[in-house]
C-alpha cells in the first residue's frame, strides 16, 4: 500500500498545487491532510477549493490543525489572531472554517497500522516530538503518544520540521510542511509511506514550487503578506 501523506499548507495554493502534481506521479493508494489547511497568505481561497476537490477525487482523510481550530472560534475582542481570522473569513466560502474546525484529531487507516494526526492523536496543540526548541525525549513521545493501538506508523505535523523516530516497532514521522518553512529551505515536504501490517518504508519528499508567485500574491492581496511573503522566500520564520 502507498499512502501519500502532507500538512501544514497555510493557505498556500502554489506550494499545495506542486506537491499534488507530485503525489499523483507516486500513484499512491490512499491520501491524508493533517490539517492547518488555510490559516495563511498565498491564495487561501484557492488552496480550500484544491484540497476540497482532493477529498473529492481520492477520499483524502484528513484531521484538524490547530490553526483550523482557530477558525471555528467566535470573533471578540480577546480572540487571538483575530485581525487575520477576520480577513480569513472575509475570503474563504462561508461554512469552511466551520467545517476544518470539526475535523477529528486523529484517523487510522491501512487496517490500523498508520496512525495520522496533526500534533498528537488527541491535541492539535500539543508538539509529539518537540520539546521547546529541543527534541523530544523517547519516554516523553510514548507519553504523549498513550495508546496507539495496532499502529506500526505514526504520522504527524506541527512543527513544520522533518523527523524520524524508531520507538520500538513503531515507526513515528514528522512529514515538514507543504508552506510556512523553518528550515532555510522554502522547499514544500510531503511524505510517501509503503508498505503493509508491520513493514513500512518511509520516504520525505522535497518538490520546488514558485516561491515568488506565492510571495507575491501574498503581497498584493493578504494582511500582512509582507511578512509572508519574506518566510516563503527565505524559508526562515520571521523575527
Amino acid at each position: 500500500m502507498r499512502i501519500a501523506v502532507f500538512g501544514d499548507v497555510h493557505g498556500n495554493r502554489f506550494a499545495l498545487e506542486a506537491v499534488v502534481d507530485d503525489i499523483r506521479q507516486c500513484s499512491p493508494n490512499a491520501w491524508v491532510n493533517l490539517g492547518d489547511q488555510v490559516f495563511g497568505s498565498a491564495d487561501p481561497a484557492w488552496a480550500w477549493k484544491l484540497q476540497q476537490s482532493l477529498r473529492a477525487e481520492y477520499g483524502v482523510l484528513e484531521v484538524r490543525g490547530n490553526t483550523d481550530e482557530r477558525l471555528g472560534e467566535p470573533l471578540n475582542d480577546g480572540t487571538d489572531k483575530r485581525e487575520m481570522l477576520a480577513w480569513l473569513h472575509s475570503v474563504l466560502p462561508q461554512g469552511s472554517g466551520a467545517y476544518v474546525a470539526g475535523l477529528p484529531t486523529a484517523v487510522t487507516l491501512a487496517h490500523g497500522a498508520v496512525l495520522a494526526a496533526h500534533g498528537t492523536p488527541d491535541s492539535a496543540w500539543t508538539y509529539l516530538l518537540l520539546e521547546g526548541q529541543r527534541w523530544a525525549s523517547d519516554a516523553l513521545v510514548r507519553e504523549r503518544l498513550g495508546d496507539t493501538g495496532t499502529a506500526r506508523v505514526v504520522v504527524v505535523g506541527h512543527s513544520h520540521q522533518e523527523h524520524l523516530r524508531q520507538l520500538g516497532p513503531l515507526t513515528v514521522v514528522n512529514v515538514g510542511a507543504v508552506s510556512r518553512q523553518k528550515d532555510g529551505s522554502p522547499l514544500a515536504r510531503w511524505v510517501l509511506l509503503e508498505g503493509e501490517g508491520d513493514v513500512w518504508n518511509v520516504s520525505f519528499r522535497r518538490v520546488a514550487y514558485d516561491v515568488e508567485a506565492a510571495a507575491h500574491w501574498a503581497q498584493q492581496h493578504a494582511l500582512d503578506g509582507q511578512r509572508e511573503a519574506a518566510q516563503l522566500r527565505t524559508g526562515k520564520t520571521g523575527k
